[in-house]
């Protein structure tokens, strides 16, 4: 009997039946994206949607649409690392745009598809509490993404809120303090959502700054970060105190900042009023080039981003989450976290800071107007 002679050809044919027939993908993760009107688009690169025989899936909830860092930034960062963390994975994808009731069923709806683990940014914390169990009773890991989500979640990780308003409370006190021209008073002071305890974090952190050292005459919670509302509140409260005695506005967020700054045109608050935020938004990077904001608080999203992805791909392997940190959510006081420290910008740290850690580019800041601005601040 004579020996089969194999062509190249043929070993290829009888490489690709095999791996038709066994149904494995033949490389890459799968990605699951779901916008906000809760379509879904799959985007598989060569990998299966369910992550192959040795993957599964992860679910992604984010809260909103609004800030442009979650679209842009941790979505693209989480489904980045868990493809090299895991290859045959598969990151969902949805968004609730600030609708608890919306990211409610969005953890139903990934229940229901079998995914393994879930990272979650609640847009409200205490309500999403059942879902969790939810979910735990599922078998469901949950790791509770930049706000600790009430309930019996696996791991957590985000930045140091106090710090953050420490860092603006600081910013805001020492440019109140050079101004000189209106004393220490009144401050306006535009806190985070009551529901978000990341607000209340960095409210405490700003207090233990400006306490007996300013005088905050008007202050208000803002529900859901709203810079509309935050818009109102300001123009209310320039309104009672005068325009022209405002000594300084604090602003929890960039969003809200955007919100008093408009207000201060309105009013015809005088020269350039001292005015915090954080997330490091373009708009805010820009005003405070122009002299119309004076810090923003920006914190680095990779990090944030890789952390969550190792813990989720940890979880669904079974593999313990080892930080050296605990927190406490009211459920358990021993879940494993990972507290990330943000970092103060201002005019003269733009460059290196949101500038060289690629969040923003230059020409994207440059633009229009605050072209002449960069110039004089060594950006271009």
């Amino acid at each position: 009997m004579k020996p089969v002679r194999r062509t190249a050809g043929s070993a290829v044919l009888v490489l690709i039946l095999s791996v038709l027939a066994l149904g494995l993908p033949a490389c890459g993760a799968a990605e699951e994206t779901g916008r906000g009107d809760g379509t879904v688009s799959t985007a598989s690169p060569g990998g299966s949607p369910r992550g192959g025989a040795d993957g599964f899936r992860i679910g992604l909830l984010l809260p909103e649409s609004t800030a442009v860092r979650y679209d842009r930034f941790d979505h693209p960062y989480i489904a980045e690392e868990v493809t090299a963390l895991c290859p045959t994975c598969a990151v969902v994808y949805r968004n609730a745009n600030r609708d608890p009731g919306r990211q409610e069923q969005q953890v139903d709806e990934m229940l229901a598809n079998d995914v393994r683990v879930l990272i979650l940014d609640p847009v409200d914390a205490r309500a999403i509490g059942p879902a969790v169990a939810r979910a735990k009773a599922r078998g469901v890991g949950v790791v509770s993404y930049d706000r600790l989500a009430a309930g019996p979640i696996d791991a957590y990780v985000s930045f140091d809120n106090v710090e953050v308003g420490r860092a603006q409370g600081e910013a805001l006190l020492k440019a109140v303090e050079k101004a000189g021209t209106r004393g220490r008073g009144p401050v306006v002071m535009l806190n985070g959502s009551p529901t978000d305890p990341n607000a209340e974090q960095v409210k405490r952190g700003a207090h233990s700054v400006l306490d007996g050292r300013v005088d905050i005459s008007r202050e208000y919670d803002i529900p859901d970060w709203s810079p509309d509302q935050a818009n109102a509140r300001a123009a209310e409260a320039f309104a009672e105190l005068g325009a022209d005695k405002i000594a300084g506005v604090y602003a929890a967020n960039d969003g809200m900042a955007a919100g008093a700054a408009q207000a201060m045109r309105s009013a015809g608050v005088p020269g350039r009023i001292p005015l915090t935020g954080q997330d490091g938004e373009l708009a805010a990077i820009q005003r405070i080039l122009l002299g119309t904001q004076t810090m923003t608080v920006y914190k680095p999203i990779r990090p944030q981003a890789r952390s969550a992805a190792r813990m989720a791909v940890a979880l669904g392997t079974g593999t313990a989450v080892r930080t050296t940190r605990t927190v406490d959510n009211g459920t358990s006081a021993t879940i494993p976290a990972e507290i990330l420290r943000p970092i103060a910008v201002t005019a003269a740290t733009i460059g290196t800071t949101v500038v060289a850690d690629g969040f923003w580019r230059v020409e994207e800041i440059c633009a229009g107007d605050v072209r002449a601005a960069c110039r004089a601040a060594g950006l271009i």
